[in-house]
Formats: structure tokens, C-alpha cells, sequence
């Protein structure tokens, strides 16, 4: 689930937290490597790039790093939902620099019927607030206990055993498992929605327990400052490695699948009208929002005293919507979640339209086998070629550098 908003109201110019909480232990140095001692060039500057070019320098092999853009940091360039259980985030990022701020360990459900919104509580972490839930309309008392047995099978199975099970779509997946339409509908689906940019849950099921895992070891969380890669004294070691070009990667002749788009809007106003710092999910099965928050509720430096920022998700490009049309419709819809009149003094601010937020991983899938080898002294890495996920990139920029240093027998 991505969130692609800089600090949209600082009140005054505020540090980020970024690349540089990449643990970098490339030398610093004020000019590039001369063209004799680069050894390898690394194509792209987002994570997996940024976690290659990390294992590189720890087997001492000089490198040049090209990236098209003027940042680093690729779809995390500006801000993203981070999850804190990601085992290879903890080994490469320095969490506590990134101040990271947890969300409430559930969801508040808009289903268009009875109550305005229903609170769905992790039954672990707020056993007395889940309660609430039990008898609500979203999901029968069965489905309630098959999130909680789904949850511990998930939290227990090993990376390598969840993604080299059985394969199928995640709506085939939760077929099986048992869960009612209800819960599918109203919950399921605008929650992994937002997560696969996937409304029809094509996803592999593989995915879906991977992050499932995720989510029941760790937090939802937004960092303090942001994470996306910017220049800082940390990166200019890297940067003084790079150069900006327009060049494409090269070819490694694999079929193409579809990519995930997403649409991210984000609007000012002077009150948030929910308190807690909670993801808003649409179960009505109507309308474009998929998922909705206060991001300042989460993380209050996103803005200056006395002001909300407030973070809307459609999944889809709408490349035929003007961003002004686009922010008018959202604001009719939630007008229907909270009142007209409480929606009305919204201020638009951006919208950001992320066409590939996220490669397809339809199956088959296989992400626990992908050698990083496409060609003699070629590697490929990115999180196409792992799991897609944050932490999906950054393992497929390590296996990228293990393969190097195995076929040029350097030890890792």
C-alpha cells in the first residue's frame, strides 16, 4: 500500500527520513571512480538497486550506479506505508531513524448500510475492543475466527514454505479457506485491494499469506519524516557513484506481465473527522475509494499545527479523469461517508497518479526460485522478481549481489 505524498504543509522545511537510513557503507568520495576501476553498473536507483549497490560495496567491488531521475529511491521516492515486520527492512534500515509512527491495529469499515462505520480490532492485540465486532455485519462469528486461525497458520510458516506452496488466485485462496462472501466483500477485498492495487484478487496466494504473515508480526506504520530517498550526506557517497541517464535496463527477454496502478489524492482541512489514527476501508461495494485515512492522526508532522492531511486511495489509473474532476467525485463520495457539509471545506492539494505502483503477480509465481541470472555476467533484480513487496525488492537486490560474488568467487 503506498502513499505517495511529500510533507504536502510543512510549516517550515523539515529533515526526511530517507536512502539514508540505509545502512550505506560505500566510502564517501566527491568524484566517480575512474572508468578503469568500475567493475559493475548498477541500472536503477530505487530499493533493489539501493540494496545491490549496498552488498556490492560490502564485497569491495567498485561500481557506477545509473539511475533516469533526479532522486533515488524509485516508487518509495516520496512517502509509503511501512510494514515493521519485513525481516530484510530490519537487517538494511535503520528503523529507529525512520521515527516510525504505528497505525490501530484494525480498520474502520464503511459499508453503506445501518451504522456508518464498523471497528474491526486485531482479536490479539485488543482482545476487549474486538469484541465489538463479533456480532457485526461485517463477516458471520466463523469468519472472526477464521482471521484469527489464518493469522496464527500465517504468523508460524516459514518465508520459504509460504512461497513455494500450492498456488492460486487470493480470492480462489480465501474460497478455500472458508471465508463467507461477507467478510470477502465488506472487508477482505478493499483491505488486499489496497495492499495488490488487485480489486479482483488475481494476486498469487502466496502473496496474500506472505503479507498476511507480515501483518500479524509487525505494524502498519507511517515514518516520521518519510522514507523516500533523497540526497543527504549519507547518499552522496552513493550519488558521487551514479550518473543520470535516460538509457532503459537492458532486455532479459522474459514475457511481460500487466502492471498495478493506483491513483492517490491528498486534501487540507482544519479537522480530522475520525481520532484515531486507523485505515478507513470502503465495504460498501460502490464508488471509486478503495481506502482512506488522516494521515496526521498517524503522524502528526505531516502537517503544521492546526492542520489535517488527509490521504485518499483509488486503485486504477483513471487516465481519462482531469485531477480537479477526479477530486470532486471523491469528495461527493466520501460526502456520503461523513456528511456533505463536513467534506465540503476540504482543500484539494495533489494527486498523484503512480501508473506502475506494483509489478503483476498473477500466478504462477516463483519467487523463492528466481535465479538473478539472465545472462553472462547479467543480473536482474527488482521486486518483479521476487515477491512484490518492499521487502520483496530489497532481498532481490542481495540475491543480484550473492550471485555476483559466487560466480566471481569473492566471499560474501
Amino acid at each position: 500500500m503506498h502513499v505517495h505524498a511529500p510533507h504536502l504543509l510543512p510549516a517550515t522545511p523539515k529533515p526526511r527520513c530517507h536512502a539514508a537510513a540505509l545502512r550505506f557503507t560505500v566510502a564517501a568520495s566527491a568524484a566517480a571512480p575512474s572508468a578503469a576501476a568500475r567493475k559493475a553498473v548498477i541500472v536503477g536507483g530505487g530499493l533493489a538497486g539501493l540494496a545491490a549497490a549496498t552488498h556490492v560495496t560490502s564485497l569491495s567491488v567498485p561500481f557506477t550506479l545509473v539511475e533516469a531521475s533526479d532522486r533515488l529511491g524509485g516508487r518509495v521516492a516520496t512517502d509509503v506505508i511501512f510494514l515493521t515486520a519485513y525481516p530484510e527492512c530490519r537487517r538494511l534500515l535503520d528503523l529507529p531513524a525512520l521515527r516510525l509512527r504505528p497505525f490501530y491495529p484494525g480498520a474502520l469499515v464503511f459499508t453503506g448500510a445501518g451504522e456508518p462505520f464498523y471497528l474491526l480490532s486485531d482479536p490479539f492485540r485488543l482482545p476487549l475492543r474486538s469484541l465489538s465486532a463479533v456480532f457485526s455485519p461485517v463477516g458471520t462469528l466463523a469468519d472472526k475466527v477464521l482471521v484469527g486461525l489464518t493469522r496464527l497458520r500465517a504468523a508460524v510458516a516459514p518465508d520459504d514454505a509460504i512461497l513455494s506452496a500450492p498456488e492460486t488466485t487470493t480470492a480462489r485462496h480465501l474460497q478455500q479457506l472458508g471465508f463467507s462472501p461477507s467478510i470477502v466483500e465488506r472487508f477482505l477485498r478493499p483491505f488486499l485491494a489496497g495492499i495488490f492495487f488487485d480489486p479482483a484478487l488475481d494476486t498469487s496466494s502466496r502473496l496474500f499469506e506472505l503479507v498476511f504473515k507480515r501483518l500479524a508480526l509487525g505494524d502498519n506504520a507511517l515514518p516520521e519524516g518519510g522514507i523516500g530517498a533523497r540526497r543527504s550526506s549519507r547518499t552522496a557517497s552513493l550519488l558521487a557513484q551514479s550518473a543520470s541517464t535516460p538509457a532503459p535496463p537492458p532486455s532479459t527477454d522474459k514475457p511481460k506481465k500487466s502492471e498495478r496502478s493506483t491513483v492517490c489524492l491528498y486534501f487540507s482541512t482544519d479537522r480530522a473527522l475520525v481520532q484515531d489514527p486507523i485505515l478507513l476501508l470502503n465495504g460498501s461495494g460502490k464508488g471509486i475509494v478503495k481506502n482512506m485515512f488522516f494521515a496526521t492522526n498517524v503522524a502528526p508532522s505531516y502537517a503544521p499545527p492546526g492542520k489535517v492531511l488527509v490521504s485518499v486511495s483509488l486503485v486504477g489509473s483513471f487516465a481519462d479523469g482531469e485531477d480537479a474532476d477526479l477530486a470532486d467525485e471523491v469528495v461527493r463520495e466520501l460526502g456520503g461517508w461523513f456528511g456533505a457539509g463536513e467534506v465540503a471545506s476540504w482543500t484539494h492539494l495533489r494527486t498523484y497518479r503512480i501508473g506502475f505502483a506494483q509489478p503483476d503477480q498473477t500466478p504462477p509465481t516463483t519467487p523463492a526460485r528466481r535465479d538473478p541470472r539472465v545472462g553472462d555476467g547479467l543480473y536482474v533484480c527488482g521486486d518483479h522478481w521476487c515477491s512484490a513487496t518492499f521487502d520483496g525488492a530489497l532481498v532481490s537486490g542481495r540475491r543480484a549481489a550473492e550471485a555476483l560474488a559466487k560466480d566471481r568467487g569473492l566471499s560474501t
